[in-house]
């Protein structure tokens, strides 16, 4: 039997058992927060438990080192989406220790497609076509900067709505353990008192 084979007949008894009442939610996220994370496997579980985190709390947007890169992609997009239809009002952007993100080589992933058979003219098109393709495959250095750019990115963001908290949080993906990187009630403070911040 393959993943998806196993994965219908298990849903085909979830169902019939009617095991998915005890997950039963609105879209709104029940406390008014939307989670930028990353898409490691250890987090699937353990994250939410460490936040005390039940079924339709949060919003949870995941992806490879939990970034936000860039102020017009695609988790902008979704955190926005969360503060101004599904009623989030604070931001969460939490990084991991031991991501698989830090000190990723891009020239290691771009040798992988080709060994997976993706053609080495297909890699040099993107390259000239002035995609940065080692820009765009690359991760991060430092787990603290790249949760504090994180941050800067979302909290500087021309759309957001002004007295949102972007706050920046790292977990440890072994213990739960979270340590605050960026508390964004203190930025925010900060911005109102007329200090630098975030």
């Amino acid at each position: 039997m393959n993943n998806i084979e196993a994965i219908f007949e298990y849903n085909r008894q979830f169902v019939e058992d009617r095991a998915y009442e005890q997950y039963r939610t609105t879209r709104f996220p029940n406390k008014r927060m939307v989670i930028v994370t990353c898409m490691d496997t250890r987090l699937t579980e353990l994250l939410p438990k460490a936040l005390n985190l039940r079924n339709g709390d949060a919003k949870i947007i995941k992806n490879a080192g939990g970034i936000v890169t860039q102020p017009f992609g695609n988790i902008s997009r979704s955190v926005l989406i969360a503060l101004y239809e599904l009623q989030a009002n604070e931001v969460l952007i939490i990084g991991h220790r031991d991501c698989g993100m830090t000190g990723i080589n891009p020239e290691h992933i771009v040798e992988n497609m080709i060994q997976r058979g993706i053609p080495e003219n297909t890699i040099q098109t993107l390259r000239n076509s002035g995609m940065n393709l080692m820009r765009w495959l690359k991760g991060f250095d430092n787990l603290n900067e790249s949760v504090e750019n994180s941050v800067r990115i979302m909290s500087n963001h021309p759309l957001l709505p002004p007295g949102i908290p972007v706050h920046g949080l790292i977990i440890d993906s072994e213990t739960g353990k979270l340590d605050l990187v960026v508390d964004g009630y203190e930025v925010l403070t900060n911005k109102e008192n007329g200090q630098a911040g975030q």
